[in-house]
């Protein structure tokens, strides 16, 4: 479990292709994020784990299946990303609680100056858009934010100057594709009303038809 606080950005210096999957290696500045080898780490949102330590780098194994759903297979060697280690348990949520299960990857539509800051507009998650409301929380890259506003086919968010300087999400290599996790509050949620409004299905067959016994 994460919160959305990142930690640091890191440096992607290699990205090498094993058996369908990808080893891939960060450089860190911070010895890197007292890592051990087993560990879990968020990079760009995406929970993976540590294999190797290298001094100042760490090296993960990226699955298919990641590589299929998340941004991770733009990564290039020079690729910015952002990383953040598992909530402790006594530690403060200063975000929201972000699972790293990336639920798609999307685009953004623009980006307007407002003074310090950026209001930056993204296209909306295709089958997600339920779980999204105004003032809500949404991970996107790992980065806990607040939908300032939202509309049939889009979402926007503002960017303070500390998100602007500590985190990859105002990048022209990235802009092409960012991973997003909606609020997981929000698919329980959902789930549970959808669970209480199904009708099992002797129910209705009894309610169309009739009870011919």
């Amino acid at each position: 479990m994460f919160t959305g606080l990142i930690e640091e950005v890191g440096t992607v210096i290699r990205v090498k292709h094993v058996s369908q999957g990808v080893r891939l290696r960060v450089a860190t500045k911070t010895s890197p994020l007292n890592l051990v080898p087993g560990d879990s780490i968020a990079v760009d949102g995406a929970c993976l784990t540590v294999v190797e330590i290298d001094g100042m780098d760490f090296v993960t194994e990226v699955s298919p299946e990641t590589i299929a759903r998340t941004n991770q297979s733009f990564y290039e060697e020079g690729t910015r990303v952002n990383l953040e280690r598992p909530l402790a348990v006594n530690a403060r949520i200063g975000g929201h609680f972000v699972q790293g299960h990336v639920d798609a990857v999307i685009r953004q539509r623009s980006q307007d100056k407002e003074g310090d800051f950026v209001r930056t507009r993204f296209e909306m998650p295709a089958g997600l858009e339920r779980y999204l409301v105004p003032k809500g929380s949404i991970a996107i890259n790992g980065v806990s934010l607040t939908i300032a506003d939202m509309d049939k086919g889009w979402f926007d968010v503002q960017l303070v100057p500390h998100t602007l300087e500590h985190t990859n999400l105002i990048s022209e290599r990235r802009a092409e594709a960012m991973n997003v996790e909606v609020d997981i509050l929000g698919k329980y949620v959902a789930r549970m009303i959808e669970a209480d409004l199904e009708v099992p299905v002797m129910e209705s067959i009894v309610a169309v038809g009739g009870d011919e016994t």
